[in-house]
């Protein structure tokens, strides 16, 4: 994932959680090792920004077409854990409340 696509991704991913109060944990968006968006949910609203250094509470690892298909509304994050394009680590109810804030 280049820059300027990760750039996008972690403004997209900020105006979708904009509006949410904090939920207590964090998320990591892993794509496949080339790069990581952190979401802090311990703050209100919760943050986002580029990181692949900090340990998350939970990590979604996906590549860039589901997770661009998730942001943009094309491919529910349910769906995508049922089917295998995303798989969860850690924390499944810090990935139900970001599901719920992507959907």
């Amino acid at each position: 994932m280049d820059d300027a696509t990760l750039a996008k991704a972690v403004e997209t991913l900020q105006e979708k959680v904009s509006g949410a109060d904090a939920f207590g944990s964090t998320v990591r968006f892993d794509f496949e090792g080339e790069a990581a968006i952190l979401v802090n949910g311990n703050d209100g609203p919760p943050s986002v920004a580029s990181d692949s250094d900090t340990e998350a509470d939970c990590t979604i690892t996906a590549n860039e077409e589901t997770f661009r298909e998730m942001m943009e509304g094309d491919l529910d994050p349910t769906a995508a854990y049922m089917t295998g394009k995303i798989k969860i680590d850690g924390d499944m109810g810090a990935a139900m409340t970001i599901a719920r804030l992507l959907g």
